[in-house]
């Protein structure tokens, strides 16, 4: 392997470490700002110079983690489409998804940005309209629960289907029910692209909803 080529390998596990520590905490604050859980299981913290709000709830956070480190090599290989946090009422039923599509970086590169400063910035902002994002949204059902929905090109799928990156953790394939919402409109949020991740964020909300 030449040193471009490893380079290259440095890079692009650096882009996946980055875009996992962030959907960790995005995924957090949907939990806290979505009312999925009772406010008493956070704390407040910073990330990215922004007060965020994390679980201290062992099996929700060993779940978002595992869900995580599964993906990983997935995002190194560029084999990740979407990952959506979907919010489930009591029957099960999705009744918003909050979409985070991941598109491909070309080359990617720290050259422009080596602190990355340029990247925490973009990020940063993404945290701030999660923030506010529930002035845009109706109020979910009471007892309500959610899942990962992760979507893969199919070498992806193949691999998740042929390793099982965490022990006592498989993956499934969705059934259809868990991810379709009938009249569903659309919320978009926030769109970043840089030289190490290119993503738009958006949710998903059913027209059907009954708090």
């Amino acid at each position: 392997m030449s040193s471009s080529e490893a380079q290259d390998v440095d890079v692009t596990q650096v882009a996946a470490d980055i875009l996992c520590e962030f959907l960790e905490v995005a995924f957090h604050l949907i939990l806290y700002i979505r009312e999925v859980y009772p406010a008493g299981i956070f704390e407040r913290r910073k990330k990215y110079n922004v007060p965020v709000q994390m679980s201290c709830h062992p099996e929700v956070n060993q779940y978002i983690l595992n869900v995580l480190q599964s993906i990983k090599p997935l995002v190194e290989k560029d084999e990740i489409q979407q990952v959506a946090l979907a919010i489930l009422d009591k029957d099960q039923k999705p009744v918003e998804r909050f979409v985070f599509e991941i598109a491909p970086v070309k080359e990617p590169s720290l050259k422009n940005d080596s602190y990355l400063l340029r990247l925490e910035q973009s990020l940063r902002a993404f945290l701030l309209k999660l923030n506010v994002c529930d002035a845009m949204l109706e109020k979910n059902p009471q007892d309500s629960s959610f899942s990962v929905l992760v979507y893969t090109k199919a070498a992806g799928f193949v691999s998740m289907e042929d390793k099982q990156f965490i022990q006592d953790f498989p993956w499934m394939e969705a059934d259809q029910r868990t991810y379709t919402m009938p009249d569903a409109k659309m919320v978009p949020l926030k769109t970043m692209s840089s030289d190490l991740i290119k993503m738009q964020l958006y949710v998903e909300e059913s027209a059907q909803k009954v708090p």
